[in-house]
């Protein structure tokens, strides 16, 4: 299984901060974002990982990551998305890196404590959601569950203004190589971008999809919210509290 990293676009959302350089190089406590996800896939194995990044500070990421070697990286690749145009868009890209293995796809500004490993060692085709409970649902893609079976998804909801549930589509994603099929077959959504939900969505009609929650902690850090609470949990994983603070 080969590993996708998805690192672009703008931040905004955290403008001024974003000014400077990209959000994934922005710091959660004593380490650079880019490396929480990277580490994610070494410690699942999975060393052969692309990087799809873009905007004006793309170049930024060769100072930092050069080689991968440093984070247990085998081979590292970048691929370079040129418009805001979604992460389906932005899975697209890595096409010819894939070259009909599995993939496992993670958003960059994801962090998370959980091993993957048995989930990538026992995936077997089709595609593996990681789902998390969270405070605002509705920021993310939100599952439906059938009434009758509640380990069911029938649907998947971008963005929904009511979430049927407080579970979101964390961004964690294992694909097989028919994603590159399903993405080359999507529209733009209304917000003219190809959606990841959409691709998922082409799974569950299949019959192929399936779900598993994340054990351990999980957040993104892609607004100033969840960018302090991922630095505070991280903090105190690495032995830091409150009490070590100075006026």
């Amino acid at each position: 299984m080969k590993g996708i990293i998805l690192a672009g676009g703008l931040g905004s959302r955290l403008y001024p901060l974003t000014y400077a350089t990209n959000k994934h190089l922005l710091p959660i406590y004593d380490r650079p974002m880019i490396y929480y996800p990277i580490a994610t896939l070494v410690n699942a194995g999975i060393d052969h990982i692309m990087i799809v990044t873009g905007g004006p500070h793309a170049g930024d990421f060769l100072r930092v990551l050069r080689n991968g070697t440093h984070l247990g990286v085998r081979h590292l690749e970048y691929a370079y998305q040129e418009q805001e145009g979604g992460i389906a868009e932005a899975i697209g890209l890595c096409a010819n890196f894939a070259d009909g293995d599995d993939i496992c796809v993670i958003l960059g500004d994801n962090t998370t404590d959980a091993d993957i490993r048995p989930a990538v060692e026992e995936f077997s085709g089709g595609a593996l959601l990681f789902l998390a409970r969270v405070p605002d649902p509705e920021r993310f893609g939100c599952p439906v569950f059938d009434e009758r079976d509640a380990k069911r998804i029938t649907r998947i909801e971008e963005k929904p203004s009511n979430p049927r549930s407080d579970f979101a589509v964390t961004g964690l994603y294992l694909f097989d190589a028919k994603v590159f099929d399903y993405i080359s077959r999507l529209e733009p959504s209304a917000r003219g971008e190809l959606e990841v939900t959409d691709v998922n969505n082409f799974y569950l009609n299949d019959g192929t999809l399936r779900w598993q929650e994340l054990q351990g902690y999980w957040s993104d850090a892609g607004t100033f919210e969840s960018l302090h609470r991922a630095n505070r949990f991280w903090a105190a994983q690495r032995g830091w509290s409150s009490a070590d603070e100075s006026d």
